[in-house]
C-alpha cells in the first residue's frame, strides 16, 4: 500500500450516499503514480477519499465501468467509479489549527456517517496507508485483534467486542470457505483478552474440542447429564408421546397430568408445592410417573381406551433402556442437581475453562432438537431470573444454526426455534448474545438472522444464499456483496455494529493444534498413498460404533 494519495478521477454524481466519479485518462492517472500503484487503487473494495475545504470524505469503490467502449478499450474511453461513502475527518479553519474540537470530535479524527457532501467536479484520491491506519486503527473501547486488512495487510483490524457480543453476530459461508476457523479465531480472541468469559457452543460435528484445548470444558455424551425433569412439558411432549397429532393429543392430557402428580409427590410438603407447573424445573421420579399412569388405567375397562396409557408407557420404558438416552434416563436415584449442572454448563466458576462446548455429533439425532431446545432455554431462563446486579453474560455459539431456526420453522423443532428466537430478540437486555454460524444462509431464519448486527459473510456461490445475505447487509454495504463468490479461504467481508464499517478482512492463522477438525479429507494423497493402519483399526471402529462412545 503506497503512502502516496493518487489522485484518480472526479466527481460528477453524488446521490445520498453513493458518489460516482470519471477517471482520469489512463496517461494522466499514471503520471500521478505507478501503474501498480493505480491499478491497486482501482480494485473493488478498496477506499478512496474526496477532499473538500472542511471535511475529507471516504468512501469504498462498489463498481467500475467503461461506458460506451470503442472496440477493444483505450486510454480515451470514459471510465466511470462507483463509490459507497462511509464517514469523514472534519479539518480545516482555526480549530484544525488549534486542536480544537469539531462538534465534539477532534479534528482530522475519523467518524462514521457523512454531514459534508462532496461538489460535482471535486478530485477523487486513493486513500493512502496512513490515513487507513487512522480509519482502523483500534478503537478506544474494549476489542480484539481478529485478522488483517485485505486492502493492506500490514494493518490489523478490529471486533469492538462489546457491540459484538451485544448485538449477537452471525457467520455465514459455504462449506469449505474456513467458517470454524473464523470463529475459533474471533472466541480465542476474545477469551485471550477476556479469561473469565462464559461461552457455549452447540457443536454438531466434534470438531471444536482440540481448538480450544485446555481451556475448554467439553460435554461428550459419555458425561453429559441432563436428567429429563429438566424438561418444560413442550419438551417432554415430544420425547414421550406418539409424533401422530390425533394420538398426540390425547397422549398429551394423560401425561401431563401425571407429570404434576408426579412433581408434587417428590416435593411432599415443602414450599415448592405451592408454586408447581408442569415447566416447573424440579425433580420427579419416573417410577411414580408410571405408578400415576397405571391407576388412571384402572378406571378403564375397554382395550381402546387403554392404549394412549400403554403407548406413554411403552415409550418411557424404551427410553429407559437405551443406552444413547443415559445422559437423560439413567440412575433410579433422583436428586435435585440443577445447580451443579448449570454450573457446569455456564462455568461458574470459570476455573480457567471459559467456554462449554456440547459434542452433539454422539447424541442420537430424535433427540438432538429437544437437547439444544432445553441448553438455550435454560441459559435464558437462567440469565432471566438472575438479579440484574449478579448476573453473568453469556455468549451461546449455533454450529449448523439453519438445523435448529430453518426458515420453515415446520421443519424444524418449535420449541427449539422458540428458544433462540426468545434469545435473538430479548437476549440483550438480560446478557445472553447469540452466535449463529451456518453454510446455507437461505435456509435460515431470516427474522432470526435479522437480529444479527454484526454479520461475518465469507465465501458464497450459490445465488440464493448470495440474495438473502445481500436482504440483510446495510445498503451501504451492498456493493461489497460482488466480492463473495471470489473470497479466499480466511477471507470475509464484515459489516454492523462490531467494526468500525463495512470491511474486506483477512482472518489470522491459527497454530496447526488449535485449529477445528474440519479439514476436508485428502483423497489424492491418501489413495496414492496407503496408510499403515493398526490391524484392529476395523474392529476398534465397530466397537465404538456399537457402544456409541469415542
Amino acid at each position: 500500500m503506497t503512502h502516496q494519495a493518487i489522485k484518480i478521477g472526479h466527481v460528477i454524481s453524488v446521490s445520498g450516499a453513493k458518489l460516482s466519479g470519471v477517471l482520469s485518462p489512463l496517461g494522466e492517472a499514471e503520471s500521478n503514480g505507478t501503474v501498480s500503484d493505480v491499478a491497486q487503487t482501482l480494485q473493488i473494495g478498496n477506499m478512496v477519499k474526496v477532499s473538500m475545504p472542511r471535511s475529507v470524505a471516504y468512501g469504498m469503490v462498489c463498481k467500475l465501468e467503461i461506458r460506451d467502449p470503442s472496440g477493444p478499450p483505450n486510454g480515451d474511453d470514459c471510465r466511470v467509479i462507483e463509490i459507497d461513502l462511509f464517514g469523514e475527518s472534519l479539518c480545516g479553519g482555526s480549530a484544525a489549527v488549534n486542536g480544537e474540537q469539531i462538534n465534539g470530535v477532534a479534528p482530522n479524527a475519523f467518524q462514521r456517517g457523512v454531514s459534508v457532501y462532496p461538489s460535482l467536479g471535486d478530485e477523487i484520491y486513493s486513500a493512502n496507508s496512513d490515513e487507513l491506519a487512522e480509519i482502523y486503527k483500534r478503537p478506544s473501547v474494549a476489542s480484539a485483534r481478529m485478522g488483517t486488512l485485505h486492502q493492506d495487510q500490514q494493518l490489523p483490524v478490529y471486533l469492538m467486542t462489546d457491540e459484538l457480543l451485544g448485538k449477537h453476530f452471525s457467520i455465514l459461508g459455504t462449506s469449505g470457505s474456513g467458517k470454524s476457523c473464523a470463529l475459533s479465531v474471533i472466541l480465542r480472541s476474545i477469551l485471550n483478552d477476556n479469561p473469565n468469559g462464559h461461552v457455549v457452543l452447540l457443536d454438531p460435528h466434534n470438531e471444536y474440542g482440540r481448538a480450544f484445548g485446555e481451556h475448554a470444558n467439553v460435554v461428550t455424551p459419555e458425561v453429559l447429564q441432563l436428567p429429563y425433569w429438566l424438561l418444560n412439558f413442550e419438551e417432554i411432549t415430544e420425547v414421550f408421546c406418539s409424533p401422530e397429532p390425533a394420538s398426540r393429543e390425547v397422549e398429551t392430557g394423560i401425561l401431563k397430568e401425571a407429570i404434576i402428580a408426579a412433581k408434587l409427590s417428590y416435593a411432599g410438603d415443602t414450599d415448592k408445592a405451592a408454586y408447581l407447573t408442569v415447566d416447573t424445573p424440579v425433580p420427579f421420579s419416573l417410577s411414580r410417573l408410571v405408578e400415576y399412569i397405571d391407576k388412571a388405567m384402572g378406571e378403564f375397562e375397554r382395550t381402546e381406551q387403554l392404549r394412549p396409557y400403554l403407548r406413554i408407557k411403552g415409550r418411557i420404558s424404551r427410553l429407559r433402556a437405551d443406552r444413547r438416552f443415559a445422559f437423560m434416563f439413567s440412575g433410579i436415584t433422583v436428586r435435585d442437581c440443577m445447580a451443579d449442572i448449570v454450573s457446569n454448563i455456564l462455568r461458574i466458576p470459570v476455573d480457567g475453562r471459559p467456554i462449554t462446548i456440547f459434542d452433539l455429533s454422539g447424541v442420537p439425532s430424535e433427540i438432538v432438537n429437544v437437547l439444544v431446545s432445553l441448553l438455550c432455554r435454560t441459559i435464558f431462563d437462567f440469565a432471566v431470573w438472575s438479579a440484574r446486579d449478579q448476573a453473568v453474560p453469556v455468549l451461546v455459539v449455533c454450529e449448523e444454526a439453519h438445523r435448529y431456526i430453518p426458515r420453515d420453522r415446520s421443519d424444524g423443532f418449535e420449541p427449539t426455534c422458540k428458544a433462540i428466537s426468545r434469545i435473538a430478540k430479548e437476549g440483550r437486555k438480560y446478557g445472553v448474545s447469540l452466535c449463529l454460524v451456518t453454510q446455507r444462509p437461505s435456509e435460515l431464519s431470516e427474522t432470526i438472522l435479522s437480529q444479527c448486527n454484526t454479520l461475518f459473510a465469507l465465501r458464497m456461490s450459490n445465488d440464493r444464499d448470495q440474495e438473502f445475505v445481500r436482504r440483510a447487509l446495510p445498503e451501504s454495504a451492498a456493493g461489497m456483496m460482488g466480492a463473495l463468490p471470489t473470497l479466499r479461504t480466511q477471507e470475509a467481508v464484515v459489516v454492523g455494529e462490531g467494526v468500525t464499517l463495512p470491511m474486506r478482512i483477512h482472518f489470522d492463522d491459527l497454530a496447526s493444534e488449535h485449529k477445528p477438525l474440519s479439514d476436508t479429507a485428502c483423497f489424492s494423497s491418501a489413495w496414492q498413498q496407503g496408510v499403515e493402519r493398526d490391524e484392529n483399526f476395523v474392529l476398534d471402529t465397530l466397537d465404538r460404533w456399537r457402544r456409541q462412545t469415542r
